[in-house]
């Protein structure tokens, strides 16, 4: 209504517009590595694990991709905390780099970083393996700056091979490894879509499930049909029903109780969340307790949570209290 009438007297309309707060400088800003205080204590074998060799791999051979972000510290001028980066400021350290440009956040914020991420999965990897390659980076390149053997990188090159595009596209967001793949390659396509499915369903993708699905797979939905000593005999057969059914039955047990689990853990999640995002309480967890504040950090920085079945559960229980 007020708007018509502004209109109508020709008057423009007044009204303030918020602006959007810019979640960074604009700038990055150039910082001492000993001017960096973590607000997290990182693991004492950190270092020896595959995710900061890549890291480190990664730095060394095209130098630093995504600079760290910080925020600065309150009293300390020139100092500032460490919000996202911190594998990668130890890599520089190990290289010999004294100072590094940095994002500088408006907002100390340092549960984001974990929590809005999209973990890349294999179907991702193989596709950007695909691109380097066929710009002509070659498989040495690849390994290289990757931490991985020139074999593992053509592996990756190969993954996809024999797998049918609705496998791929139902797949490609998910946890799947590459192992589970090789297994698929080895069904003929209609298997392949009902493998992938099945897999989906029981959200289980390990390479054991994809296992027993080809070794449940006839003769005849198989690529290649082994031979007759290597077919699964009737025993084995029998015992892996068995198994399946104790499974089942396992399962079902868990769906009972998996509602109202995921709902308390929702809530307990959504409060350690209003902890996280306060900054006083995050800088006493690090100095004075970092073993709560590494497991708060563990449980608000967890994916997604399907709480579907868990509003069933809170339907069904508030159902059964009416009756």
């Amino acid at each position: 209504m007020n708007l018509d009438a502004s209109k109508a007297n020709g008057s423009p309309n007044t009204e303030p517009i918020e602006k959007t707060k810019a979640a960074f400088l604009k700038d990055c800003v150039r910082i001492p590595l000993s001017n960096l205080i973590y607000l997290k204590t990182l693991r004492p074998r950190v270092k020896d694990s595959i995710t900061f060799q890549q890291v480190l791999s990664s730095v060394r051979d095209v130098g630093l991709v995504e600079p760290p972000v910080v925020f600065p510290h309150p009293t300390n001028q020139g100092h500032y905390f460490v919000m996202d980066g911190h594998l990668r400021i130890e890599a520089l350290k190990i290289l010999g780099i004294d100072e590094v440009d940095c994002l500088v956040a408006t907002d100390d914020d340092t549960y984001t970083y974990n929590k809005r991420i999209n973990r890349m999965t294999v179907v991702q990897a193989h596709k950007m393996i695909v691109k380097a390659m066929e710009h002509g980076v070659s498989a040495e390149r690849l390994g290289k700056t990757l931490h991985l053997s020139p074999a593992t990188i053509r592996n990756h090159f190969r993954l996809l091979d024999g797998v049918c595009p609705e496998v791929i596209e139902q797949l490609q967001d998910k946890p799947c490894p590459a192992k589970s793949f090789a297994i698929l390659r080895r069904m003929k396509p209609i298997r392949q879509i009902e493998a992938a499915e099945l897999m989906s369903g029981q959200n289980n993708f390990t390479t054991a499930f994809a296992n027993a699905l080809l070794y449940n797979t006839p003769s005849n939905m198989l690529v290649t049909q082994a031979p007759a000593s290597d077919t699964v005999s009737v025993e084995s057969m029998a015992k892996m029903e068995r198994e399946m059914a104790a499974l089942q039955v396992q399962n079902k047990a868990i769906e009972e109780t998996y509602g109202p689990d995921v709902l308390h853990l929702t809530v307990l999640k959504r409060f350690l969340e209003k902890w996280m995002d306060c900054a006083p309480i995050v800088r006493w967890l690090a100095a004075n307790q970092p073993e709560y504040f590494r497991e708060f950090q563990s449980i608000v920085g967890t994916m997604q949570i399907d709480d579907s079945r868990s509003h069933g559960a809170a339907a069904q229980q508030s159902r059964g209290k009416l009756a």
